[in-house]
């Protein structure tokens, strides 16, 4: 199933919908596209959340990513995706297909990932290499190293199923309805954090991987006393 298929489902549900083709190189456009997803983000109500459909499609694995460009555009590239994976506002993002160029990128940015049963990801590669972005760092922080050493090291497409059980996909829809369905359900997951309780949650969990206790120890302690304020001001 095609994500554009979805495309008359997803301009009627609510959220910021954007839709990338994992086929295509980096560009200007590109990075100007999740540039402005990320003003939108941080503008727009606190309920607002964006969903990013990945369109995959046949023999893109063995197109290179990010293409003929210079470092310069790889790392306006890098800072809009930690832009997005910083937003205040919820990331889903939904992949159907075979995908790889920009899809693990967007795909570890995102607090919830939907794909369709006929998924198939790759990390990305130019003239047959592995791309070493930093999809990367993302895929031994958030699976840890023995999850992400086959992918990493040797290259190999993630399925649906394997997926789930990397902890790399959160749900796997089989139509068109399972996919809105749970973009609804995820958007009630993410709508009920209360102003940038979901950001501080990011950054804890993250920052947990590289950092020690007693340098950890001070942020935890802002968070706590910012929800002790909180559940202050929700009894008076």
């Amino acid at each position: 199933m095609s994500v554009s298929e979805l495309l008359p489902t997803r301009t009627e549900s609510t959220g910021i919908h954007v839709l990338v083709d994992s086929s295509e190189p980096l560009t200007e456009q590109l990075v100007g596209q999740l540039a402005r997803l990320c003003d939108e983000l941080e503008d727009a109500e606190k309920t607002t959340f964006a969903v990013l459909h990945i369109e995959g499609a046949p023999g893109v694995r063995e197109r290179p990513w990010p293409g003929e460009v210079g470092i310069h555009l790889v790392n306006k590239w890098e800072q809009a995706l930690r832009r997005l994976e910083r937003s205040p506002a919820g990331v889903v993002a939904v992949a159907s297909g075979e995908c790889a160029g920009p899809a693990l990128d967007i795909l570890l940015a995102a607090d919830h990932r939907i794909v369709t049963a006929d998924v198939r990801l790759s990390a990305a590669v130019t003239s047959g290499r592995l791309w070493p972005g930093m999809a990367v760092h993302r895929l031994a922080q958030q699976l840890g190293v023995a999850r992400a050493r086959r992918l990493v090291l040797f290259g190999t497409e993630v399925t649906a199923r394997e997926g789930v059980e990397l902890g790399l996909f959160d749900h796997v829809a089989v139509d068109r309805a399972g996919i809105s369905d749970a973009i609804l359900s995820a958007a009630e997951l993410l709508s009920g954090m209360i102003g940038g309780e979901l950001a501080i949650r990011r950054r804890l969990l993250l920052d947990a991987v590289t950092t020690s206790y007693e340098e950890s120890l001070g942020a935890h302690l802002a968070a706590c006393d910012r929800t002790l304020r909180h559940q202050s001001a929700d009894r008076a």
